[in-house]
């Protein structure tokens, strides 16, 4: 299937152009802790090296959610634990880039449902796009099967030790503009699942970060 990809950029004429097909963008926000799972990016660029033929920057990009520059990226992560409480300018790029093509991986480092993080980013996705527009994503969806084929959402350890609200989340939510998946919203804390030791990847029964590569490869296909 890597030989098939073919990388959805073309809603911005700078990505389009540019010499690479994917490249990790990490974005910052004022009002929480947004640089978490420091090791996870570099995990993500791994996998899609060894599994698929994308032409991948190897480094990792942060760019604050207010700047112009995160319009041209290909895919945005959003993270962390705390308030999510967007800026004027902030709320004004989101919102931008979701409709123009963009796709968003948001992950809450909490795991939880009532958590703050939780409560304030559905707000923020209620005040930009509807209170409607989030909703639960099926386990049929395309982001399943868009590279390597998942029953729904692949749990996470943190679930399953029972941290956070004590649930295993069986799914994920989204928002679509246009039929298309423009925000991924995930309770199960991956980045914290992703956020390893590269030398203890060759211990792991079953790599844990194949999931991000169907996150990535639908993002840059669908």
């Amino acid at each position: 299937m890597a030989s098939a990809l073919l990388p959805r950029v073309a809603f911005a004429t700078e990505a389009a152009s540019a010499p690479y097909d994917f490249w990790f963008t990490r974005l910052m926000y004022e009002s929480g802790d947004w640089d978490v799972d420091q090791r996870m990016p570099s995990n993500i660029i791994d996998s899609l090296l060894q599994y698929t033929t994308l032409r991948v920057d190897a480094t990792e990009h942060v760019i604050p959610l207010a700047d112009s520059r995160m319009l041209s990226a290909p895919f945005c992560n959003l993270a962390g634990h705390k308030l999510v409480e967007f800026n004027p300018e902030e709320r004004a790029n989101f919102e931008r880039y979701v409709r123009n093509g963009g796709f968003v991986f948001v992950d809450d480092c909490n795991h939880d449902i009532d958590g703050l993080f939780a409560k304030s980013f559905e707000a923020e996705m209620a005040t930009i796009f509807g209170d409607n527009a989030l909703v639960k994503l099926p386990k049929t969806h395309a982001i399943y099967r868009s590279f390597f084929r998942f029953d729904g959402p692949p749990n996470t350890a943190f679930e399953l030790n029972g941290w956070g609200d004590d649930l295993v989340h069986d799914y994920l939510k989204g928002i679509e503009i246009g039929g298309r998946l423009g925000v991924l919203y995930s309770n199960k804390d991956y980045g914290c699942e992703w956020d390893f030791d590269w030398r203890n990847k060759r211990f792991q029964a079953e790599d844990l970060t194949r999931f991000a590569v169907n996150i990535v490869t639908y993002a840059l296909t669908a």
